[in-house]
């Protein structure tokens, strides 16, 4: 399949231009994006015209941190669900993990994951490389939008710890650290930012549950028809449905899938995941959500994530984050 974007993503990518003073329409029609599909939230517009549009982009641009603009020029709308969805986010580690879940929403071309840092929480954007210069303008223009996007949920004086990018350093370097407010390491082996613990898991006023739950089940069955061969994204969008009553079996999920177990269990081999694996993950990032919802007991998140006791669901939370449901509940709210 060839990897595409969003094309309301296009439409950031037409305000840094427009910001430059180029010729934004002509530039798009030049390389082949109809200038329509930026305002469809279906449409979809192959990645190597926009790695076509950072190349040229750079040759007129003389400005080599011209992509830091595109958190300048975002909207929530820009992101489709996933905009709307983020601004619900109840902390900024939910908030990420909703975006690493639903990023194929946004592109194919690029894959992002999360890793427990000691200091805090880091994301890694990684991306088949086409060419030094859009790989280069394409990451400036990702991260910058995504530490924005905290700065929107966390506030304007949220810095990351550090920042990472595989680009060569520029001879202009500094824009780099005032726009972060970090250090800014170049010529790294990743793209990616860390966000301290203490931020990452702060309550944020901007935070609706009731919404963030409605916009993931819209998410989460986007993601499902969006790739029918996806199965991980199809098994999730079960299981967020169906948890509360009860652990649903691998037989059942493959029925429902239309397949047989064993197919199920091959095609998940393919995303290195086992069904057992998927089914911890999906709890893991549901226990953390309800966690944040003190309206919900622990023996609600229990029988809400398919525990028969909840004896069963604190031995479980210990193993995916180290402490108890009543730790890390207490400690939300030390930092809340």
């Amino acid at each position: 399949m060839t990897p595409t974007l969003l094309a309301t993503l296009g439409l950031i990518a037409e305000r840094v231009l427009e910001m430059h003073g180029l010729d934004a329409p002509a530039m798009l029609a030049r390389h082949g994006i109809d200038r329509s599909l930026l305002h469809n939230p279906e449409a979809r517009i192959p990645s190597r015209a926009w790695d076509a549009l950072a190349r040229a982009a750079a040759a007129v641009i003389p400005d080599p941190a011209f992509g830091l603009l595109a958190a300048r020029c975002w909207h929530p709308s820009n992101l489709g669900a996933l905009g709307f969805a983020w601004l619900t986010s109840s902390t900024l580690r939910t908030g990420l993990g909703r975006v690493v879940r639903y990023w194929r929403l946004l592109g194919e071309a690029s894959s992002t994951r999360l890793e427990e840092a000691p200091v805090g929480l880091t994301l890694v954007l990684a991306r088949q490389s086409t060419n030094e210069v859009s790989d280069a303008v394409t990451m400036d223009f990702a991260i910058s939008l995504l530490v924005d996007m905290c700065r929107m949920n966390a506030g304007s004086s949220l810095r990351p710890l550090a920042v990472r990018l595989r680009r060569a350093r520029p001879r202009d370097h500094d824009v780099y650290r005032r726009f972060f407010g970090c250090t800014v390491h170049f010529d790294a082996e990743e793209d990616s930012f860390t966000i301290a613990r203490r931020d990452v898991d702060r309550l944020l006023p901007t935070s609706n549950r009731q919404l963030a739950a409605t916009l993931d089940r819209i998410l989460a069955e986007q993601l499902a028809r969006r790739d029918q061969d996806n199965v991980v994204a199809r098994c999730q969008a079960q299981l967020f449905e169906q948890l509360s009553s009860g652990e649903v079996s691998e037989d059942a999920m493959a029925e429902q899938l239309h397949m047989s177990r064993r197919t199920l269990q091959r095609k998940l081999a393919d995303a290195d995941l086992t069904y057992q694996k998927l089914v911890d993950d999906t709890r893991r990032d549901l226990a953390l959500r309800h966690l944040e919802n003190r309206s919900y007991s622990l023996t609600d998140i229990t029988f809400l994530l398919g525990f028969s006791q909840q004896s069963a669901f604190t031995r479980a939370f210990k193993r995916w984050t180290g402490v108890s449901p009543a730790e890390y509940r207490a400690r939300l709210q030390k930092t809340g």
